[in-house]
């Protein structure tokens, strides 16, 4: 089995490439290895390695810049994986494309399914869901899993950014009316390695689009007090308590690109379908911990 993998380096990039790498002959690029914004270098790569999967971890994920980085954006986010959907068509090559849950508005009380209405708020919204459609009008044999809030030891996320306030604050305010699922890198990995193992040997895979998250919800305030208080548990001498972490609203916090409230997935249809099972959140959150906290 032969994978092309691209964000070799990044957060989920670097935990696929962890778990493929047994399993197959990989061929990771990373940023500078294949830059996302040349068309002529992306078909130029997979025509030369005819991989059997390609992986497309990579995207601009900078969703207050994408504001006004608009055009990086869409050709990272929408142009890209529309060039990597044609060119596996042209060699019979699964594509496996990750996607995010701000293709919704957040104004669903519930979680949201594969059949809901998509609706971004923001241009990393946006470019993330017309990347989607580009796959799918490209490609036959494609899964797009959505996920949300990624965590791991590599790149940045949420879990590192409290750590380093909680080391240097004695107090610190966190949006409290923003509801997710925070999903960990190790467990998208493993799922996607076991995909790509399916996708290589079985005919009958069911493609399409796909929600994959931890199970359970959770706000970004809750999330922040679940990570300072995992590390006092664990002993670690933090300058902010639980008790001085402030609850506030996302209207009071000024960002450039609008967030939705609710951006929980319902990940039923992808249990039902692959029959995989699925951990809570926390459980995630204590593998990144631990993994942090020993480095």
């Amino acid at each position: 089995m032969k994978i092309l993998l691209t964000g070799r380096h990044g957060q989920l990039g670097s935990e696929i490439y962890k778990s493929l790498h047994m399993h197959g002959q990989v061929h990771g690029f990373n940023s500078s290895e294949l830059n996302l914004r040349e068309p002529k270098k992306i078909v130029e790569i997979i025509q030369d390695i005819k991989p059997d999967i390609i992986i497309n971890t990579a995207a601009y994920t900078a969703v207050d810049k994408a504001e006004v980085e608009s055009l990086a954006a869409y050709e990272i986010n929408h142009i890209a994986p529309s060039i990597m959907a044609q060119e596996a068509e042209k060699i019979n090559s699964v594509m496996i494309h990750f996607s995010t849950d701000y293709v919704f508005d957040g104004y669903k009380k519930g979680a949201y399914t594969e059949s809901d209405e998509t609706n971004p708020l923001n241009v990393y919204g946006r470019t993330k869901l017309s990347g989607e459609i580009s796959v799918t009008n490209n490609c036959t044999r494609y899964l797009i899993l959505r996920t949300s809030w990624v965590h791991g030891i590599h790149g940045h996320n949420f879990i590192k950014t409290i750590l380093q306030h909680a080391n240097e604050k004695e107090s610190m305010s966190i949006i409290a009316d923003q509801y997710g699922i925070p999903t960990s890198a190790a467990f998208l990995a493993g799922v996607t390695s076991d995909l790509a193992k399916r996708a290589y040997t079985q005919e009958s895979l069911r493609y399409g689009i796909y929600h994959l998250t931890a199970l359970g919800s959770t706000s970004w305030y809750e999330y922040g007090c679940f990570i300072v208080q995992e590390c006092l548990n664990r002993g670690q001498s933090l300058r902010l308590s639980v008790e001085n972490i402030k609850p506030i609203k996302a209207n009071e916090y000024q960002a450039p690109a609008k967030r939705p409230l609710n951006s929980c997935l319902d990940t039923r249809k992808f249990r039902d379908t692959f029959n995989m099972s699925i951990p809570e959140w926390q459980e995630g959150v204590r593998h990144t911990l631990n993994q942090i906290l020993i480095t």
